[in-house]
């Protein structure tokens, strides 16, 4: 298994916190079109839970390590 640094894990979570927030301004800006992009918005939606499951795992591993 690969070792990562806590200096990574926290490079990791500022990015993908930083995408958790875009996606969501994207999803809400799409939610607002007519008509509804159901695909686009299901998509978002997968990719904000995926997201913010590896944020939990990436704030798992920061308190372990602390």
């Amino acid at each position: 298994m690969v070792n990562f640094t806590t200096t990574e894990f926290e490079d990791a979570h500022k990015a993908i916190s930083s995408s958790i927030r875009k996606i969501e301004k994207a999803q809400e800006t799409l939610s607002k079109k007519e008509p509804l992009p159901k695909a686009q918005l299901t998509l978002a939606s997968r990719n904000l839970k995926a997201l913010r499951m590896a944020l939990c795992l990436i704030e798992r591993e920061i308190n372990e390590g602390n």
